[in-house]
């Protein structure tokens, strides 16, 4: 299993928090998802992959910016 996190600059409050939760854990292979409000970030464990986790996080209509 892989966690990876990503910076998404827009979030901003708990609207933006629910939003990405729900896109990008319908994902398959994601065996987890935290949006951290404050730290704008998002943790993902699981397999999925970068460009599967990226559009998801776009179609709730936000940007990345980095992965770590």
């Amino acid at each position: 299993m892989t966690t990876r996190t990503y910076t998404v600059p827009g979030i901003s409050c708990d609207h933006c928090k629910v939003a990405i939760e729900r896109e990008v854990g319908v994902l398959t292979d994601v065996d987890s998802v935290v949006v951290d409000i404050g730290a704008k970030t998002v943790r993902i464990e699981g397999n999925a992959t970068e460009d599967a986790v990226r559009s998801a996080i776009d179609e709730a209509g936000y940007d990345v910016e980095t992965v770590n």
